[in-house]
């Protein structure tokens, strides 16, 4: 392991030396276009092969293909995108989308069609198909099955029988291709609606759909012998999903009809073809009955099917319509088409809130059952009164059930609260957990026992009698979250997951991992990072494990809450030894382990380094870097290695920032400083900086273009949090200025959405700050305390009442608390000159915030330029945007902190419409 160590720290050592040889040219807004990252890595099973899209902020992207036994890129595909590696690791598959320039100058974006690129991972050769809409590898790699984009039966075409079934609207067929990989045959299907391989390799399921609806039918075609067996032929007929069972020739289905052309209410059948026949699976419920959009989902082993299913809905009811001159005068008529929302105090949501969870859930709400293979026994799971479930297919006998129906009036002020439950596969029964909680409790493999974090202890209800048991009392650790300054209930550091026989559970406090037994209630603990400062946390790569064997090895990761440095670890459950497999001034992420071998992808990183991926076995002894995305970062001068900063929060507390000081920084320097913050920022001490432009700054753009960017961590006080972290930002700034670094003259501070609203109040209370950037800030709590979030459809007095704003009471017991920390109160105290960003569709913060600030900014006379980003929302999305704000934020910066000439926009203003 030291070998390692030391291979891995001279490879730094040179990298970073070369750099400094090389670094001479500041960055520039075009140079951020160029920079990769790995977007869809994918790992093949066996450990052999990796792909990715290796894509370009601005740009059209590669895919790659590397292998893994010899370490070298074996192949790159042009605007390759969405790689899939087949499950024998012989073919990975891109997406080749259009070039940017068509994507740009297409107008009719339906004109734009993918192609398919396969990469032979043995010869590196590819092969091309074009207008590709959709496609399957079989598991052994020999087939391949796409639809062709072409020929979609128009909704709108014009038919001679009147009698026609037609296909939903956005139901469209192609024609689908089948292709043997091996031999080249090929055979073609028409109008394909759905399809599937089967696990096997041997057989596809189509569903085929004619633009008449008469010659529908669902279709099963051998692909070894190229012949097909008609399973159900009828008028209409259609196939919404399709899941084969994952090792045997069983395939599961939707059926359902056109015939019907009420798309929500139309009857489907959870329909089963094995041993060569139909079977149709009932629900439990034989007045309930699948949906379209109803799901099925095999658990791994394919001992279960789990479906989905519902209420028959209730007849749907017409709208009058004009039919005469009479009619034209009907109130009864003329009052169907009125446009109308009532709002009624007895509502249990307000009603943007009940149109967004209806759009979102409630109009396709379908509650999930499971059919059990072998004892062909069906069992509903989740019910109307308890409509969530927290689906982990490899679960053995419980899931965990929740319903927040009880509290939706209560998320408007409280923030989110369910009653949660323990179900069991095998018959149904919900056993209550807990009510009214706002935390996901843990529950154990066998659903015996449950546990969850109250009153700032672990407890654990054992669910046969309903007994709780405080574990974590007698215990000289920290359990509950002592970063929490809400208003709201504290939490608990978390669960890593049980043991398989639900014995023990592992539980997470400030530092460690703690294992407590269920049945004596006796604590291990399992790390030991309370000594040196350590944070131990279970490394969790299959997202549905829940839990671990006695003997098993966890791989861990490991950070230092001082130094931030960071670990790669494991421990050895049946020793509880604890060995460090990666360390050293950088972070580690542990990102992807083959299922089917001995082999890990990690990334490492610092501000300087880029993310690239490694391989490496479990021993992590011998890793080998990957990639090499972005190699050009050693041709700028890109900005000093991160510092911490120590100082004092509001009320003494120790606290840190991360300092990046210009890359031409000397000694005895003092430069302009730049400081971004939200909440708490010293993590990214080692973190590479995100190579885009948006609505922050882009770091490295300004480290070497003569500034120095500084990360605080702020903290807040329940029902002050304008003042307590205007007083902790002065206090890290001020630092900054004693250390001799900043210049006092030169500090400027940006900050979005809840940093947007405390940088807009902090320079109401101070004049520390030469110039500010104030991104989607609340500048009036007595206003924004009964807006709405608009995504969410939300009433936004959670926030002021128990949440991020923290103020802890409501708008009537503290009008005076919505004032003091409202900027817009004291505009005319602002001597700092303030650039203010939103869009106008703002689905977070109204945006009108930004105005009102403005105005009163304005009225006062004060220095206030407002942009105005048309059609965005929270965060802007449109790239043109990025860019324009990213440009004028420097400019702004660069005018005010560097004396350079203000821009002619900040001078004049632009007018609306310029001929």
């Amino acid at each position: 392991m030291k070998t390692q160590l030391t291979l891995v720290g001279c490879a730094l050592i040179t990298s970073l030396t070369s750099a400094s040889a090389l670094a001479n040219k500041p960055l520039e807004f075009k140079d951020v276009f160029d920079f990769k990252s790995a977007k869809g890595t994918q790992l093949s099973e066996n450990g052999q092969i990796l792909s990715l899209s290796a894509t370009p902020y601005r740009g059209n992207a590669t895919g790659q293909v590397y292998s893994l036994n010899s370490n070298k890129l074996i192949a790159e595909v042009e605007r390759g995108t969405r790689p899939t590696i087949s499950k024998m690791a012989n073919w990975v598959a891109f997406t080749q989308v259009p070039t940017l320039l068509e994507k740009e100058t297409t107008k009719k974006k339906s004109d734009l069609k993918n192609n398919l690129v396969l990469v032979n991972t043995q010869t590196g050769e590819q092969q091309s198909f074009n207008n590709v809409k959709d496609y399957v590898l079989a598991n052994n790699g020999q087939w391949l099955a796409y639809r062709k984009n072409e020929n979609a039966e128009e909704d709108d075409k014009k038919l001679d029988n009147d009698s026609a079934i037609t296909a939903d609207k956005k139901d469209k067929s192609y024609p689908l291709v089948i292709i043997n990989l091996s031999d080249k045959r090929t055979h073609t299907l028409e109008s394909a609606f759905t399809y599937g391989i089967s696990a096997t390799s041997d057989q596809l399921l189509v569903s085929q759909s004619y633009v008449d609806g008469g010659n529908n039918q669902i279709t099963l075609f051998s692909l070894d012998s190229f012949t097909s067996t008609v399973l159900i032929d009828e008028p209409g007929v259609v196939a919404s999903k399709i899941a084969w069972h994952p090792i045997e020739k069983t395939v599961a289905f939707t059926l359902g009809n056109y015939v019907n052309d009420d798309k929500r209410r139309r009857q489907y059948e959870l329909t089963l073809w094995q041993n060569d026949t139909l079977t149709t699976v009932q629900s439990p419920n034989p007045e309930w009955l699948m949906g379209k959009t109803a799901t099925l989902t095999w658990a791994e082993d394919g001992t279960r099917l789990y479906f989905e299913n519902r209420p028959k809905l209730t007849a749907k009811v017409k709208q009058k319509e004009y039919t005469d001159e009479s009619s034209l005068y009907d109130f009864e008529v003329i009052r169907d088409h009125k446009g109308l929302n009532v709002w009624h105090n007895n509502d249990a949501q307000i009603k943007p809130r009940e149109e967004q969870q209806w759009n979102e859930n409630n109009k396709n709400r379908h509650y999930t059952a499971v059919y059990h293979v072998n004892s062909q026994q069906v069992v509903q799971l989740s019910t109307p009164n308890m409509p969530e479930l927290a689906l982990n297919t490899e679960r053995a006998t419980s899931l965990l059930g929740y319903s927040n129906l009880a509290h939706l009036e209560k998320v408007m002020y409280g923030g989110f609260f369910a009653d949660y439950f323990a179900v069991d596969i095998n018959t149904g029964k919900q056993t209550p957990i807990i009510n009214d909680y706002p935390f996901r409790p843990s529950l154990a493999p066998n659903g015996q026992f449950a546990a969850y974090f109250d009153n700032n202890q672990v407890q654990l209800k054992n669910l046969g009698n309903n007994k709780v048991s405080v574990l974590s009392k007698a215990i000289n650790a920290t359990f509950a979250d002592d970063k929490h300054d809400y208003p709201s209930k504290q939490p608990g550091y978390g669960f890593a997951g049980w043991l398989n026989d639900s014995s023990e559970i592992l539980v997470y406090s400030k530092y460690d991992i703690w294992s407590f037994n269920v049945n004596t209630k006796q604590a291990k603990r399992l790390t030991n990072g309370k000594k040196s400062n350590t944070q131990y946390r279970v490394i969790k790569l299959d997202k549905n494990q829940v839990a671990f064997n006695s003997n098993d090895t966890l791989l861990l990761s490991a950070i230092n809450l001082q130094s931030k440095q960071s670990e790669v670890a494991k421990l050895n459950l049946a020793t509880l030894e604890v060995t460090k497999l990666l360390t050293g001034n950088k972070r580690f992420d542990v990102i992807k382990k083959a299922k089917h071998a001995d082999k890990y992808l990690f990334t490492e990183q610092t501000y300087q380094q880029f993310p690239d991926i490694y391989q490496t076995d479990s021993n992590f002894k011998q890793p080998q870097r990957v990639t090499n995305l972005n190699p050009q970062i050693s041709n700028f001068a890109w900005g000093q290695a991160p510092e911490l900063i120590s100082y004092k929060g509001f009320d003494g507390e120790d606290l840190q920032g991360v300092l990046i000081k210009p890359a031409d920084y000397k000694k005895g320097d003092k430069v302009p400083v730049v400081v971004y913050f939200y909440r708490y920022m010293s993590q990214r001490m080692y973190d590479f900086p995100k190579m885009e432009l948006n609505h922050r700054p882009n770091f490295p753009m300004f480290t070497s273009n003569g500034y120095a960017i500084f990360l605080p961590d702020i903290r807040f006080e329940i029902g002050h949090p304008g003042k307590s972290s205007t007083q902790t930002m002065i206090n890290a700034t001020q630092k900054l200025i004693d250390l001799g670094i900043a210049d006092p003259d030169k500090i400027g501070l940006q900050g979005h959405s809840w940093a947007g609203y405390q940088s807009a109040f902090m320079i109401t209370q101070t004049d520390m700050f030469k110039a500010v950037v104030s991104g989607a800030p609340v500048s009036n709590m007595t206003s924004a305390y009964s807006g709405i979030r608009l995504k969410s459809g939300l009433a936004r007095q959670f926030q002021y009442e128990t949440g991020q704003s923290r103020i802890g009471k409501n708008l009537f017991e503290a009008p005076e608390l919505y004032i003091e920390n409202s900027p817009v109160f004291f505009a005319d105290k602002v001597n700092t000159p303030i650039l203010i960003m939103f869009g106008d569709k703002d689905d977070a913060v109204p945006w009108h915030e930004g105005v009102q600030y403005y105005l009163a900014l304005r009225r006062a006379g004060k220095d206030a330029t407002f942009l105005q980003y048309e059609g965005e929302p929270h965060h802007l999305k449109k790239f043109p945007n990025q860019v324009d704000f990213s440009v004028r934020m420097m400019q702004y910066f660069d005018h005010y902190l560097k004396g350079k000439p203000a821009s002619k926009w900040m001078k004049e203003g632009e007018a609306f419409i310029e001929e």
